[in-house]
């Protein structure tokens, strides 16, 4: 089983540039170490699963076909060193860098809930991301239900509250939760990006109509 929770386009997608003939995305994964975030990546683009990884810190590029389209999507699997503070485990290069945000918690583990709750205000406080940047909050471990610390309402209710999409999933466990995620986050992206590009033709058409008017009544 698969939850998901779609968040409101409008807020939680971000526009950005790039190439007619070539579509690129950035993402981004945050959150505390021992949830994951490598196996969820490494599931995507190999389809095979990993427990275990050191502490290295990786950007894999992938290109993905949606909608018989290809885009090359960057993904950087983020450290979350141990003795690191929340506000210190987000860098401003990350910030910019990406265009949508993934953030993973292990279901067995409530404190890594907890920096997810944390990462999220850091982010919808700093400035250097967009408010309208995608970012998808996942339960990860969810062939563990057994040693269940955080239930799915309340990561549910928290992805709502914070206008983050959600899912529970379990990389270990299926391919197919762990591709909804990323298709997911790449989907939103490309709404944002056909969003922005709207919002600069309209400013455009104010543009135009302003100065028109504008010399008439001169």
């Amino acid at each position: 089983m698969v939850v998901l929770v779609k968040p409101n386009p409008q807020l939680g997608s971000k526009a950005m540039d790039g190439n007619q003939h070539k579509a690129e995305a950035n993402v981004l994964l945050l959150g505390a170490e021992n949830v994951g975030k490598s196996a969820l990546t490494v599931r995507f683009l190999t389809r095979r699963f990993i427990g275990e990884y050191g502490d290295i810190e990786s950007i894999y590029s992938h290109i993905d076909k949606t909608d018989g389209r290809g885009i090359a999507l960057n993904i950087w699997d983020s450290l979350y060193p141990q003795s690191c503070e929340t506000t210190e485990s987000i860098s401003d290069k990350q910030l910019q860098w990406a265009d949508g945000v993934i953030l993973v918690y292990s279901i067995c583990d409530r404190s890594s809930f907890e920096v997810v709750r944390q990462q999220v205000q850091l982010i919808r406080q700093t400035r250097k991301l967009s408010a309208s940047t995608p970012i998808i909050i996942v339960g990860n471990k969810r062939d563990l239900l057994h040693q269940r610390a955080v239930s799915s309402e309340e990561g549910r209710l928290f992805a709502l509250s914070a206008d983050c999409g959600f899912f529970e999933i379990s990389a270990a466990e299926t391919y197919h939760g762990v591709q909804l995620v990323f298709h997911e986050i790449l989907d939103l992206i490309k709404e944002s990006r056909a969003l922005k590009k709207g919002m600069v033709g309209i400013k455009g058409i104010v543009r135009s109509v302003s100065a028109v008017f504008g010399k008439k009544r001169e």
